[in-house]
């Protein structure tokens, strides 16, 4: 078995996110570990990801790349307090800002790898650095700046 993985530890009322909610049935649920220093997620793409045929949405990369910054940024926080990840109080994080470069069409088809590293924790706000890669190529470059959720967001106001 496995070790969980950093979005098992979300507490219920923020774990309903398409991309990376694993409350949210219909979404992508995806699931991100250290490998290292590296963050890794993978995920395979279902047919209805595709923009044309043979190829992968570019939408689903900047989701993937999205969620896996702002998993990555909760996880390097609880690991640079030295803290359990299901340890109090929680950290949740969303993103304040997101660029994605693609570099070449992502082929359908593939398991798909995502690879995060830290290039920043500052008080409240982390930097991740994100590559997509398809069958040992890099698809896509990211970068998320991802800010600790305000409370109030978890109350659903």
């Amino acid at each position: 078995m496995s070790e969980p993985a950093f979005q098992d530890f979300y507490p219920e009322n923020v774990a309903h996110c398409y991309g990376c909610g694993r409350l949210n049935a219909s979404g992508h649920r995806i699931q991100t570990r250290w490998e290292g220093e590296e963050s890794v997620t993978r995920f395979q793409p279902r047919p209805e990801h595709m923009a044309i045929p043979g190829f992968v949405y570019g939408g689903l990369i900047a989701s993937l790349v999205d969620c896996h910054g702002t998993g990555t940024a909760a996880a390097a926080m609880y690991r640079q307090e030295g803290r359990a990840m299901d340890s109090l109080p929680a950290y949740r994080f969303v993103t304040a800002s997101l660029h994605v470069d693609y570099l070449r069409p992502t082929p359908l088809g593939g398991e798909l790898e995502i690879r995060g590293r830290v290039k920043e924790i500052k008080g409240r706000r982390v930097v991740v650095e994100a590559t997509v890669s398809a069958a040992g190529l890099t698809t896509a470059r990211g970068e998320v700046v991802a800010v600790q959720m305000p409370d109030h967001f978890s109350q659903g106001s």
